[in-house]
């Protein structure tokens, strides 16, 4: 960690000075090519032979990211696991993180503690180094976190390369993380929303079979069309293939639009990917072997926008036991 500009009092570093000693000792500050952690005026970095390198920054911020119904361990989780979705979108597997922490005055030891419990944790379990960053004081509690990742050359996935007739598929369930801000939600989906789960290895298994992809953390329609925007098409999602878990049924049943939280809720942290017809039984076996559900929900189209086909009444049939090699079945007939 590096001190804040201008340079502080005596006093004033000597406290700073004992919040970055708080805080990094939570933290894993070696790794794969760090040459030099935290403690200087910058981190030197070896960038992996043969890979180019894949960065991304996000923050989070309380009350406008978070609040008081997350827990210390919940924000440094979530501010390092968000900017690993983004790696995971582009196929890249994750090297170093670099993290500027915003801190209120009189915040307390223990909640920075927690903080960086949170954040260590995240970090020893996606397998990335915290080589660097700074703490200054701020307003609130705020996190600014880059990461730095690799790929093949030529091989990381992006936003461009949808064609039509593609098939767009999306990993795990949605809409619980959306749910998991009401009251009374249920622990789990208050867990997805607090403590995302990146899909790193996904990400790296579908290099080579997706023509394109994006994470989504705003809503699948927003994502998507985010996605179709780059590679100049449309799509067309049909709700009756969301994957949507049984407990998200319970919880929206008798809803004015069920599936609104699993549209545009966001916060979901899946990704989104369009896969070449010859190729999608070969993306659902590798999603099988890294562990991590995928299904097709929509094909991509020639006409712009985002075409959203509902069911013509009542509660639709997904979740357990959906066919999805059915669906590459219709898929290779041009259906």
């Amino acid at each position: 960690m590096t001190r804040a500009r201008p340079r502080p009092t005596r006093r004033a570093a000597q406290g700073e000075f004992e919040l970055i000693e708080a805080f990094t000792s939570a933290l894993p500050l070696t790794g794969e090519g760090v040459v030099l952690g935290p403690g200087d005026d910058a981190a030197l970095l070896r960038p992996p032979r043969g890979e180019e390198l894949v960065a991304t920054v996000d923050a989070v911020e309380e009350g406008v990211h978070f609040d008081g119904r997350f827990t210390p361990f919940d924000v440094g989780w979530k501010a390092l696991a968000v900017n690993l979705s983004d790696l995971a979108a582009m196929g890249a597997r994750p090297l170093w993180a670099l993290v500027a922490l915003g801190v209120p005055a009189g915040a307390s030891a223990a909640r920075l503690a927690g903080v960086a419990r949170g954040l260590g944790a995240c970090a020893r379990r996606y397998g990335i180094a915290v080589a660097g960053g700074n703490v200054t004081r701020a307003p609130g509690l705020s996190l600014t976190v880059t990461v730095v990742g690799s790929a093949g050359r030529g091989k990381a996935l992006q936003r461009e390369g949808a064609r039509p007739g593609d098939a767009v598929l999306v990993s795990g369930t949605l809409g619980e993380a959306a749910l998991g801000l009401e009251r009374g939600a249920p622990a789990r989906f208050a867990r997805r929303q607090r403590r995302p789960e990146p899909r790193l290895d996904l990400g790296r298994a579908l290099v080579g079979l997706a023509s394109a992809a994006i994470d989504v953390s705003d809503g699948l329609v927003q994502d998507l069309g985010h996605l179709c925007g780059a590679s100049r098409v449309g799509a067309s999602l049909r709700i009756a293939e969301l994957p949507l878990s049984p407990a998200y049924l319970r919880r929206t049943a008798g809803r004015g639009d069920p599936w609104a939280a699993a549209l545009s809720g966001g916060e979901d942290y899946e990704l989104c990917v369009t896969v070449p017809p010859a190729k999608v039984r070969r993306a659902l076996e590798a999603a099988r072997r890294v562990g991590t559900p995928l299904c097709v929900v929509g094909t991509v189209t020639r006409a712009r926008g985002i075409q959203v086909a509902r069911p013509g009444g009542g509660h639709h049939p997904v979740t357990r036991g959906h066919d999805h090699l059915a669906q590459v079945r219709r898929l290779a007939r041009g259906r």
